[in-house]
């Protein structure tokens, strides 16, 4: 795991190279130094378990809820559905610190906290949307925290004469205007401590806490020190500026006040007039649960985070759990439904000492504003270091000479100033609470995508969890987000999908690991263990394909041609290394295999790799054919570029895409360190004239032999660079419409010829499925029946009946096109009598094959060029030729024959596909 704390390798969404506060801050995900600075900056680890998680935790958890919204809740939803809030509010937020535990003990935790978790348990995509919407979370939490501590102020020193609070204490102008510059002075406040220093706040939250006790403290005694009383709240109606007059009761421990208050009361919210809901007030109070990440943002300022995080944080929220379930209690027993809800601030009424309601609500407030911002400014600070946004984030990673993220810090203060101008604090709880949610949502995803994984490194020190408790953590938050506001909650995952998207197809690869390599792995291994070869059938056979290839730069057209000839199937790239290992320091092939896949890319085709080093093509041709693939995966179709005195075409001159002059200087990297030079380097020019050749004729031939012997079926590609400009499935350059020609007569024996053996059903098979390509659906298929009609026998008229009901059968679109071929027939050697007289040597499988399986030693040239000729006339426009190859000769000393041949009967014909097929592919039945 030594690399789970560097960055993003260097190819961001945006050059960022030579930027000096991206340099400067790369050589750790907290920046080594300030930028700028030139010098390295001390470690700014120094927080401890209690100061670094368990108060901001504690703080940010009680927040603003737990003084001005505990009556709220309690008032509008009751006591029983208050508890059912709370208990639901908990188990989700436990659910998830299961999570956060596991992640957080399965290896070291930088900064960035629950950004740092996610990006390197789910990889940059997942990590850098949900970093990006956690990030946003914690801004409009800031937002909340701000506006909660402005209504708190003016509640006190606002200008409004229904009030009780003397006329001498209330000087600040309310309104809109005026709410958004006490707003802008709080927010002014909080950045100039967090520009400070996280260690300054943390250690005087410690200060913040204890004030808070002690306003918790006075609430808890005060029901034991006062009386009964009552009260007058008033408000400003809607209708010409009328005030609304409530009668308020505190009634102390009283049995009817706890009966009345038992049951839901929503009515009308004075702050929004809007009416309240389970909904809406279930989204009030769980604000007051969404701290429990405050100390995991903390994470690159604790010193030990993998044992802080978890410890501290399981405190906190069983610390704060109790003070809610009390406090519930307290006043659903002490006070009346109308001071619940017509009074925000009723704490400070029933107070034995009303001061101290003020300065706890002041403290929790402010600290739980700070704390936000300094966790959205470590989440951008950890975004910007991993460069997944570019340029535009570029800035937040420079430092103080502290390790103060502090252009971040300004990157958040600015947003949050954005979000005050909401004016209302339950005006935008619903939105935070459907933006934390889906965070803990996708760290119970990831967890659970690790524990899935089934990963052997995955091995956290925190056991108490399991995949049931992710899952339900994840169901909870979805179903609890959806019924806040499901507007908020499309809204939300659709940008979230969205930047997933953005960051999948613009980031650069990280180095961090793919949990989704992991999980595919996992069900990958699974299902071909269930791909039984025992049950293959011959109703759902599809060409898997090995491809030999010499020299990519000649033989991407082929390739590319292949991967639409596959259906699906498997498609493997293989190559032969010629070498001994034992005669070499190390394994040359590994290192080849990043520039092959490269190449793969840059093909757009969906192909495995496989490479091999051994002592002669033939050799590691029959390694390859025996191990490649796994299971019912494995290669049945052995295809080879055609063996000839032909000086190939470098590809790569043609295609822009190997140009680096199209695509920009060094431009056309593929993030694993392979650009475009090193891979137009790696592979070797295109032979030439005087180049030796690495494989014999006699070996070539060899390789056919083997392929057969071993069961594969084989196809020989000649001329496939002419293929229509070298765009498979491009337009036609003529016009014309294009053609897929099938010629199933083997044209070197065609005596004793069927058009319904083993192989010539395999060309109408391949044929057939390169038609239902893509590039190739509008081809027209045609398939040429050869007959001597000068004969005068209509057996022909027979045959055409019985190909045509055969196509029928086999739901074939073909038009059959019946071809004289009298002239060519006659210059065959020997005539008819020797031809009658050639010995059997039957071919095992290949139905009416018989003895013109192989090929015909004693066919003359004239009728070899007679038969190109006839092909050539009737398949001149055609895209691709599908052509019967004939069986090799049995002995090596043929091989030249032979091949001699195949080049005269494709001499010239373009794109040719020679075929012989052994595996039975057609099917008649369902």
């Amino acid at each position: 795991m030594s690399n789970e704390h560097s960055p993003l390798l260097t190819y961001g969404l945006f050059s960022v190279v030579g930027d000096p506060s991206v340099s400067g801050s790369e050589s750790g995900p907290q920046g080594a130094g300030a930028a700028g600075t030139g010098g390295p900056a001390p470690s700014p680890r120094s927080l401890n378990t209690f100061f670094g998680v368990i108060v901001p935790t504690v703080l940010s958890m009680f927040s603003i809820v737990l003084f001005l919204r505990t009556g709220f809740v309690v008032g509008h939803a009751g006591l029983f559905q208050a508890l059912i809030m709370l208990g639901v509010a908990y188990v989700i937020i436990s659910l998830t610190i299961l999570s956060i535990c596991a992640i957080s003990t399965n290896g070291a935790v930088q900064g960035g906290g629950a950004y740092f978790m996610i990006s390197r348990s789910l990889g940059p995509e997942f990590g850098g949307s949900i970093g990006l919407m956690f990030y946003l979370a914690n801004v409009c939490a800031c937002g909340v925290y701000v506006l909660g501590l402005v209504e708190a102020i003016l509640d006190i020193f606002g200008q409004d004469p229904a009030s009780s609070v003397p006329e001498g204490m209330r000087v600040l102008p309310q309104g809109y205007w005026y709410g958004v510059l006490y707003s802008s002075v709080v927010l002014l406040v909080c950045l100039l401590v967090c520009l400070v220093g996280a260690q300054i706040y943390s250690r005087a939250s410690f200060l913040i806490l204890l004030v808070v006790t002690l306003s918790l403290l006075s609430i808890y005694i005060s029901p034991l020190a006062l009386g009964p009383r009552d009260f007058l709240i008033s408000h400003q109606g809607g209708a010409a500026n009328s005030t609304v007059v409530y009668n308020a009761s505190y009634t102390g421990f009283n049995r009817t006040t706890l009966h009345n208050n038992l049951g839901p009361g929503y009515s009308l919210d004075y702050s929004t007039n809007t009416v309240m809901t389970f909904a809406t007030v279930f989204a009030v109070m769980f604000n007051g649960c969404t701290g429990i990440m405050a100390g995991a943002n903390m994470s690159g300022e604790l010193k030990n985070p993998s044992v802080s995080i978890p410890k501290g944080t399981i405190i906190a929220v069983v610390y704060t759990f109790f003070v809610y379930l009390f406090l519930f209690l307290l006043i659903s027993s002490t006070c009346d439904r109308v001071l619940l809800i017509q009074d925000y601030g009723f704490f400070r009424r029933i107070n034995v000492w009303p001061p101290f309601v003020v300065i706890g609500v002041y403290c929790t407030s402010l600290s739980a504003a700070m704390s936000s911002l300094i966790g959205a400014s470590r989440i951008l600070h950890a975004l910007a270091l991993d460069q997944l946004f570019g340029m535009p984030l570029a800035p937040a990673t420079i430092t103080s000479s502290s390790g103060n993220p502090w252009v971040s810090v300004l990157y958040t203060w600015a947003l949050v100033q954005c979000v005050v101008f909401a004016g209302q604090l339950n005006s935008i709880t619903s939105l935070v609470t459907v933006f934390y949610l889906l965070a803990y949502a996708a760290v119970d995803l990831a967890c659970l995508a690790l524990e899935w994984a089934s990963a052997p490194n995955f091995r956290p020190t925190f056991q108490f969890f399991s995949w049931h408790s992710c899952l339900l953590g994840i169901l909870g938050c979805v179903v609890m987000m959806f019924v806040i506001n499901p507007v908020y909650s499309s809204a939300s995952i659709a940008l979230l999908l969205l930047l997933l998207l953005f960051i999948h197809y613009r980031a650069p690869t990280s180095s961090w690991g793919y949990i989704s390599q992991a999980l595919i792995f996992h069900q990958v291994r699974k299902y071909l263990l269930m791909l039984d070869v025992r049950k293959e059938h011959v109703k759902f056979w599809r060409p898997q394909v090995l491809l030999m290839v010499a020299n990519p730069r000649s033989s991407c057209q082929l390739i590319t041609f292949v991967n639409q000839l596959k259906k699906g199937g498997l498609f493997v790239l293989g190559h032969v290394q010629l070498g001994d290992l034992d005669t070499l320091p190390s394994d040359p092939i590994q290192p080849q295999y990043n520039f092959w896949l490269s190449l793969v890319d840059k093909l757009g085709v969906k192909a495995f790799v496989d490479l091999t080093l051994s002592s002669s093509v033939r050799q590691g041709t029959q390694h390859l054919l025996r191990i490649t693939g796994l299971g019912g995966m494995k290669p049945n179709t052995l295809v080879l570029g055609f063996y000839d005195n032909c000086v190939p075409e470098d590809y790569f001159l043609q295609d822009p895409a190997f140009c680096e002059g199209v695509c920009g200087p060094g431009s056309g990297g593929d993030n694993f360190g392979v650009d475009l030079p090193s891979l137009q380097a790696h592979f070797p020019p295109v032979r030439t004239v005087e180049s030796p050749r690495w494989l014999s004729p006699d070996e070539y031939v060899g390789i056919i032999s083997d392929a057969i012997k071993m069961g594969k079926n084989v196809c020989l590609g000649r001329y496939f660079f002419q293929l229509e400009g070298g765009a498979v499935g491009g337009a036609p350059q003529t016009g014309e419409e294009r053609t897929i020609d099938v010629w199933p007569l083997n044209l070197l024996r065609p005596e004793n010829s069927g058009y319904v053996d083993v192989c010539s059903l395999f060309l109408l098979q391949m044929a057939c499925v390169l038609n239902m390509a893509s590039g190739w659906r509008r081809a027209r298929l045609r398939i040429f029946l050869c007959v001597e009609a000068e004969s005068g026998d209509q057996g022909w008229v027979a045959k055409e009946e019985t190909l045509r009901e055969l196509l029928g059968k086999l739901r074939i679109r073909a038009s059959i096109k019946i071809v004289a071929w009298d002239a060519v027939a006659r210059l065959q050697a020997g005539g008819p009598e020797r031809r009658a007289a050639t010995p059997g040597g039957g071919d095992v499988g290949e139905g009416e094959l018989g003895g013109w399986a192989r090929a015909a030693p004693g066919v003359s040239e004239e009728f070899l060029a007679a038969a190109n000729a006839l092909v050539m006339e009737h398949s001149a426009l055609a895209a691709v030729r599908f052509l019967y190859l004939p069986r090799p000769p049995a002995g090596s000393g043929q091989s030249q024959r032979y091949l001699a041949q195949l080049e005269a009967i494709t001499r010239d014909l373009g794109p040719t596909l020679l075929i012989h097929g052994q595996t039975p592919v057609t099917c008649t039945e369902l």
